[in-house]
């Protein structure tokens, strides 16, 4: 009896080992995803929450800029006068066209006497 007690010891001793290099190996394939991940993640470009914030309220306060000047213009342009306003009647003078070339005359020489 003794050695069917030693055959379970054994089994246990062995089924104990396998126990813990599977959890080994899970431990490992997690950390190489992990790993895998961080490094797909990071080839993304994507920004962290502070970066994100700080733009974020820059842009706010351009949003806030720009509506006090539009603001300002409007007020600006309601107390502009009336005769500003108006279009300019003078005219640009109309552009000249080229003149055209006259070809050169075709040069001639003089037949030649007979030596």
């Amino acid at each position: 009896m003794q050695s069917q007690n030693r055959f379970f010891d054994d089994l246990s001793k062995v089924l104990n080992g396998l126990a813990g290099t599977v959890a080994g190996v899970g431990r490992e394939a997690e950390a190489g995803a992990r790993e895998r991940a961080k490094e797909w993640v990071g080839g993304m470009d994507f920004v962290s929450r502070e970066e994100f914030e700080a733009v974020k309220e820059m842009a706010s306060k351009a949003r806030a800029e720009a509506d006090a000047l539009k603001k300002r213009l409007d007020a600006l342009e309601k107390s502009a006068p009336k005769a500003a306003a108006r279009p300019a009647a003078a005219k640009k003078p109309a552009a000249r066209k080229p003149a055209a070339r006259k070809p050169a005359p075709k040069k001639t020489t003089p037949p030649k006497s007979g030596s």
